[in-house]
């Protein structure tokens, strides 16, 4: 049954002002139509920027902790119905099963970080010079928050930026990816029903140039708090960075490695390999597209997981078996086939053929298998260094960990690695010498938990999008110093009185 889109606009669920519409079609199967959803514009933004600042000033004013008991009942509501949730979000884009139920826990994870950061310290106490002063940092929130998320976790990231915003007394506009418009509308009626008040939460539905760009240059917003690819992060940098106010959070993906010495433990090195490969069908901003392998171990290596790779099933995101869904649309599939392309043209010598799947079934959607070769490490490797988002997986010899960590380092991204050694001192050299935001020791580059701070260095970001980290993008801390002598004494020693 197909479902009915809104947006969320000041307390109503209302079309698009141009009445304009676009389908969510499930990428495994492009036959069917989950919804029609409105295809919004600069109008249908103005109206929700406008809602979000006017309903700033009440909701800045209540009680911190009764702003994050709303999160407290959108965790219940949403425990309620966790299944359903999961199963549309594994056929809107197309994550299997078990990923969607771990997507939506996730998003309860974060819902109940920031209900429970509400009874904890929102400042310091600070000592002063004077003995007679007291000292304090508070944070004051920064105004209207635009969040803008990607598809492939569509419940969780979405919580990851606005649970930390709302909390700490902004609000929002929430524009989700086009791919997922169906489970974002979701979240935004668990929290409607949690009782958010009219116009703190605005829902924005449509596609990045017509609904997310106007979003994005909005003078009333404060802060764009963004999850998706370099080059649009790179497009929101410039526009924040030409309006004084406005503060630019973005995450922007990752070239990842996973490093595997000769002294590993072999089974978890083959299945961190396989998991940092294949979940989400490679399509995580942590994904690993590089295998780092001691030349000691390469051979049985990459034999153990051509053979491992064979095996992943491959199909119906709402089969229980399987491990690999389809790519979320037809561009992403071309864009596995070109770097599949270029693997071969640089040299790669192919183990496992991958690419577009064939058939009745795989027809109707954009389903993939792995692709795996042998690499040798070349600092003109474009295969070796760009973000492919897809299961390409280069498998890359290495001698010593100078080289292993020379080879991870070079590209431009710098977001998630794991490092697979019995020897703490090889995995201490990688934590201190290698550039990123996630490291793993015996696990996959992927797993991130929602307390930890979450982003990256070089092209992988300018913030940390979630609670632990995200506190700092979306509040200023303010400095109040409060005398309680009967005369005024200065600090550095400066002089107090005309003489």
């Amino acid at each position: 049954m197909s479902i009915l889109g809104k947006n969320f606009i000041n307390g109503r669920w209302v079309d698009s002002h141009s009445a304009e519409t676009f389908e969510s079609r499930n990428p495994a199967n492009r036959d069917e139509v989950l919804g029609t959803i409105p295809s919004s514009d600069g109008a249908d933004v103005d109206e929700a920027v406008r809602a979000a600042r006017n309903a700033f000033p009440s909701w800045r004013a209540m009680s911190r902790i009764k702003r994050g008991e709303i999160f407290d009942r959108f965790v219940q509501l949403v425990k309620k119905d966790h299944e359903d949730l999961s199963r549309l979000m594994a056929r809107e884009c197309g994550k299997a099963i078990n990923e969607s139920r771990a997507d939506v826990t996730e998003g309860i994870h974060m819902a109940q970080y920031v209900f429970g950061a509400t009874r904890m310290p929102a400042g310091d106490v600070l000592a002063s010079e004077i003995a007679e002063k007291d000292a304090y940092m508070l944070r004051h929130p920064k105004g209207v928050v635009a969040a803008i998320t990607p598809w492939n976790f569509p419940f969780a990231i979405p919580l990851w930026l606005l649970g930390p915003s709302l909390v700490e007394g902004n609000t929002a506009v929430f524009k989700p990816s086009e791919d997922t418009p169906l489970v974002g509308q979701k979240m935004v009626e668990y929290l409607e029903r949690a009782g958010i008040p009219p116009g703190v939460l605005n829902l924005v539905q449509g596609d990045g140039e017509r609904a997310g760009r106007p979003l994005v240059s909005h003078s009333d917003v404060d802060v764009v708090a963004f999850t998706g690819s370099f080059e649009v992060g790179s497009e929101i940098r410039k526009v924040c960075a030409d309006s004084p106010h406005k503060f630019a959070v973005c995450e922007m993906g990752g070239k990842n490695a996973v490093i595997v010495f000769e002294d590993a433990d072999f089974p978890i090195a083959l299945n961190a390999a396989v998991l940092s490969a294949y979940k989400t069908t490679g399509q995580r901003c942590v994904s690993s597209g590089k295998l780092i392998v001691h030349e000691a171990v390469y051979d049985r290596f990459c034999g153990e997981f051509v053979k491992l790779s064979k095996r992943v099933a491959v199909g119906d995101p709402l089969d229980e078996k399987t491990f690999m869904g389809p790519l979320i649309n037809e561009a992403g599939r071309k864009k596995m086939e070109f770097y599949n392309d270029l693997a071969r043209k640089e040299g790669g010598r192919v183990l496992l053929e991958g690419g577009a799947l064939k058939g009745k079934e795989c027809d109707r959607g954009h389903f993939v298998s792995p692709f795996v070769y042998q690499m040798d490490y070349s600092p003109k490797s474009r295969v070796l260094r760009e973000e492919v988002f897809a299961p390409n997986v280069a498998i890359v010899p290495f001698r010593t960990t100078d080289e292993a960590i020379r080879i991870y380092n070079d590209t431009d991204y710098g977001l998630s690695l794991a490092v697979i050694t019995e020897d703490y001192r090889k995995a201490r050299r990688i934590r201190e010498e290698c550039e990123y935001g996630l490291g793993y020791v015996n696990l996959p580059s992927i797993g991130a938990e929602v307390h930890l701070p979450f982003g990256g260095v070089k092209k992988s970001g300018t913030g940390m999008p979630s609670a632990s980290a995200l506190i700092d993008a979306v509040t200023h801390k303010t400095a109040w110093t409060v005398n309680h002598a009967k005369e005024i004494k200065m600090a550095q020693g400066l002089k107090a009185e005309i003489e």
